[in-house]
């Protein structure tokens, strides 16, 4: 496995898989528009409804709920910047993976000894590695479990074909 600050593409040839992890977001951004629209209004309405019944410090306590969730929600839509790009070319498995704040660090495995590790946890959420070498990586964190479960799948298959399709090139 190599790994950590290089920056760099996929080793050339063939892709036999490639996938993109991104974290799910329920709400999607037009939606918040609407939503945030819609509580700023209820707020203003019944603000008016305040002040005129002499209760003018409610007012603000109405901005700041809004103020308030407007930034919780754009602070978890600041952790959607996330991804890890998954490929199993010809050549090497990469994994790329681009943090909240924009930075890029890749890893590349030698497919042929690479390993998908699924750690089943007790009482916590379940855990995919890729090992190779003694060395382990973490992948998928930010995704579900079920996910997880389905990439672990996913993933040795893909090696499983990778390998395959290896042994049959040496056979010709």
């Amino acid at each position: 496995m190599e790994g950590g600050e290089e920056q760099g593409q996929a080793a050339g040839g063939r892709v036999f898989f490639e996938r993109v992890l991104l974290p799910h977001r329920s709400l999607p951004p037009r939606s918040f528009r609407l939503l945030m629209l819609t509580l700023g209004l209820v707020g203003l309405g019944v603000g008016i409804i305040c002040v005129s019944v002499g209760a003018w410090p409610v007012c603000g306590f109405f901005g700041l709920d809004v103020a308030l969730l407007y930034v919780a929600f754009r602070l978890n839509y600041r952790t959607a910047r996330q991804s890890e790009t998954l490929r199993l070319s010809s050549k090497a498995f990469t994994v790329e993976r681009v943090s909240v704040r924009g930075e890029r660090r890749f890893w590349r495995f030698q497919p042929f000894w690479l390993r998908v590790v699924l750690e089943e946890r007790r009482g916590r959420s379940n855990r995919l590695l890729l090992t190779s070498h003694g060395k382990s990586l973490v992948i998928g964190d930010f995704v579900a479990p079920p996910v997880r479960r389905e990439l672990a799948d996913t993933l040795s298959r893909a090696l499983l074909q990778w390998k395959s399709s290896l042994l049959a090139a040496q056979d010709c």
